[in-house]
């Protein structure tokens, strides 16, 4: 009989006040992470208007560093306003997250450069940025809750898949009007002011989104813990501060978040990396081929949230990690094979060396990207390393200087990187690498693919989304069902965060460090490959199934 129940409860259609509780969690959530990804899609122009006192090279290191100031304060949102969720409700909480979140990305639209106000126009983008964390840090939480705590129990994974879209949907909202806007207005007048257009046009998505949810009720559980006087008073120490539920919250964060978080990241955001960065595609080119991989992939959030109700959260999680971090190596091969076959090839036939006295190499490892190195076997690394050159270190003699060759060519080393990065494109053109521009790296002139080669590497970008959909899809029901009514706001905001803000936030400037300090393109992969194993070994031995539990048996 409660086979059938459970059947008949998943065929039967929406309710309208369902249909209108996803919606407002959904595009509220949707804002909230184009907010959020506008920064980094456009770190480098805002390098130049708030960072404008420094070197190129230092303005972007700033901008990506207050960038990760949101990621950073992640965690403490979740404390804040997971607390707050618990003790004054849900709708009111992710109501003022919505409001600062929008409040804060408008305010960088009309923020004064560096050039109009000195140094105090820095200063206020990273408090900007740091109030778009903290409110992001609350928001999930809350729309996650909200919508599972109104969902029918047999369809918890399908219900919260749609705010599991959210993310994807506001990276690719994000990536449309920035392309939009290139083609309307030309680089030199999008640089020069037409930045500042998609931030401040939010302000009209955060209207829309305060006047959906301020129509909604509260969360039924919220007003059922409530009225029966069965609320926590404390839930931060109540959380946190007993080892019954601070116990379950590591093992959500190691067992289940942080593998789900480096297959997220490494999908959506390295792979951009590894084109624009590895592979040197333009930024036109790798925004438009990311975007098609989304639109044909995020289905998928709704495919696995929908089957983790039927054979489980656990299982499609830990299957998603374990694919992942099984084929990564194989794909990103692949990627480089499609979209750069010219680098194919030469990473192959080229031997490059840099061959010096050990004791004058140090580490490279430089993740925020704020070291100024300067031995000569260093400053060559990491030069090699930014030009996307594979390189061998080989040790010398104690006092040979160190040099670099290329196919036993030697190549002079300056004492500056870029002086460097110039030296050694040519003499990598030489031995097969390709050249800035080279026709034989993908290439788009419209926003429609069409070429052989296009489509191959969307090919391989879609697997990638298919397996962020596979992790991403069933973990806010997961978590939502780990935690009782009572904290589960704030219970379940933390893991998520620690895990996406940390373990995968910082994921792209970490793997760049470790292919810099071992001259190999693929070694950052190790990164979360190694986590992605890791959690599907602590998830197998230590995470319970959690599809078919009360989510109200422990209030």
């Amino acid at each position: 009989m409660a086979t059938a129940n459970a059947s008949v409860e998943r065929a039967r259609p929406m309710t309208r006040e369902e249909k209108r509780v996803i919606l407002a969690s959904s595009l509220g959530t949707v804002f909230e992470w184009y907010d959020f990804y506008l920064y980094g899609a456009l770190a480098v122009m805002i390098g130049a208007q708030f960072f404008s006192a420094f070197d190129a090279t230092t303005r972007n290191v700033f901008a990506l560093l207050a960038f990760a100031a949101g990621f950073l304060v992640r965690p403490f949102g979740a404390l804040v306003f997971g607390r707050l969720g618990d003790l004054v409700g849900r709708k009111y909480t992710f109501l003022i997250t919505i409001l600062i979140m929008g409040l804060s990305t408008f305010g960088v639209g009309l923020l004064p450069s560096y050039a109009t106000i000195g140094w105090v126009a820095p200063v206020i983008l990273i408090v900007l940025r740091m109030l778009q964390g903290l409110a992001l840090g609350g928001e999930y939480g809350g729309a996650a809750v909200y919508v599972a705590e109104h969902a029918p129990r047999n369809r918890r994974g399908f219900y919260t898949s749609w705010i599991q879209t959210t993310a994807t949907l506001g990276l690719l909202l994000s990536l449309v009007i920035i392309l939009a806007l290139r083609m309307a207005l030309g680089e030199a007048d999008f640089a020069a002011y037409g930045w500042r257009i998609p931030f401040l046009v939010s302000v009209v998505l955060l209207a829309v989104s305060v006047w959906i949810r301020l129509q909604m009720e509260e969360s039924p559980a919220f007003r059922k813990m409530k009225e029966e006087g069965k609320g926590s008073k404390a839930p931060l120490s109540e959380a946190f501060g007993q080892w019954k539920n601070l116990k379950v919250v590591i093992i959500a964060l190691l067992g289940m978040v942080a593998g789900q978080a480096v297959v997220w990241y490494t999908g959506q955001f390295y792979a951009l990396f590894f084109l624009q960065s590895i592979l040197k595609v333009d930024l036109f080119t790798s925004n438009v081929l990311i975007a098609w991989s989304l639109i044909i992939g995020t289905g998928g959030f709704i495919v696995f949230g929908s089957l983790s109700d039927r054979i489980g959260r656990k299982t499609v999680i830990l299957a998603g990690c374990l694919v992942a971090a099984l084929t990564y190596f194989p794909l990103f091969n692949m990627l480089t094979r499609v979209a750069s076959p010219e680098l194919d090839a030469a990473l192959n036939s080229a031997k490059v060396q840099v061959i010096a006295d050990p004791a004058t190499c140090g580490s490279v490892f430089d993740p925020v990207g704020i070291r100024t190195f300067t031995e000569p076997c260093d400053v060559a690394r990491v030069a090699l390393a930014r030009s996307a050159v594979k390189y061998e270190l080989v040790s010398a003699p104690a006092g040979t200087p160190a040099k670099v060759t290329f196919n036993g060519k030697d190549v002079p080393v300056a004492a500056a990187i870029p002086a460097n990065m110039t030296a050694f494109a040519a003499a990598a053109a030489e031995v097969g690498y390709p050249k800035a521009g080279a026709a034989s790296v993908v290439k788009l002139t419209s926003v429609i693919p069409n070429t052989a080669q296009s489509w191959g590497v969307i090919a391989i970008l879609t697997i990638f989304v298919i397996y962020v959909t596979a992790v991403y899809g069933p973990i806010a029901a997961a978590l939502v069902e780990f935690f009782p009514t009572r904290i589960r706001y704030t219970a379940m905001s933390l893991p998520y965060h620690i895990g996406n803000g940390w373990f995968g936030g910082f994921l792209p400037p970490i793997t760049f460090a470790m292919v810099a300090s071992t001259g190999d393109i693929y070694f950052g992969l190790w990164y979360p490959v190694v986590i992605a194993l890791a959690t599907v070994v602590i998830g197998l031995i230590f995470v319970p199934e959690t599809k078919d539990r009360d989510i109200y048996a422990h209030d």
